[in-house]
């Protein structure tokens, strides 16, 4: 398969294209395993492998317009590992006391596995972000820089920095509406 834009390997996937799946596999596998392993630890390659086989069986519900597959794949695996950590619990295979609170009125645990997913994404989504937005966006939020320090660092004017940063900022938000929906 050549080189496919994302919302071309997104298209390909929803029409059922096993080459797609293996490219997402490729593409979001990593995050995903990280993911479930901070909740399921040796479960983690099962975890990983039914959010793919869920993606899959349900990918005529995904829709590029409302956010990005990464994002809908971390809301696949959220409700693959609380599944699998009620089903461990149920099925008494770890004691209560060991599991994260799983509370049906959206515990402390359901928070945590919430927050986890959504840093990991926005991670993932800022490493991804081309040069010199990546650089600039961290500036500007991990180091807390206003955007005229960032235009005189860098030696670029004040709107090029805003602009961009701005672009970035809305490719983070589109990255994270597909988890957000999953909810």
């Amino acid at each position: 398969m050549p080189q496919l834009s994302d919302d071309d390997l997104a298209t390909s996937f929803v029409a059922g294209e096993p080459e797609a799946l293996r490219r997402i596999y490729e593409e979001h596998h990593r995050a995903v395993f990280s993911y479930c392993r901070r909740f399921v630890a040796d479960q983690a390659p099962d975890v990983t492998q039914e959010v793919f086989l869920a993606a899959w069986r349900s990918r005529h519900g995904f829709d590029p317009a409302s956010g990005s597959l990464g994002g809908w794949l971390m809301g696949i695996a959220r409700f693959k590992v609380i599944d699998h950590l009620r089903g461990m619990y149920r099925n008494g295979s770890v004691p209560s006391s060991n599991l994260i609170d799983l509370s049906a009125d959206g515990g402390a645990g359901e928070r945590e596995i919430d927050l986890v997913a959504t840093q990991m994404l926005a991670a993932e989504v800022l490493e991804a972000l081309d040069e010199p937005a990546g650089t600039w966006v961290r500036m500007a939020y991990l180091e807390g820089r206003s955007h005229s320090e960032i235009a005189d660092v860098v030696g670029v004017p004040l709107g090029t920095v805003k602009s961009t940063i701005r672009r970035s900022l809305q490719r983070v938000r589109r990255e994270l509406e597909a988890f957000d929906d999953r909810r």
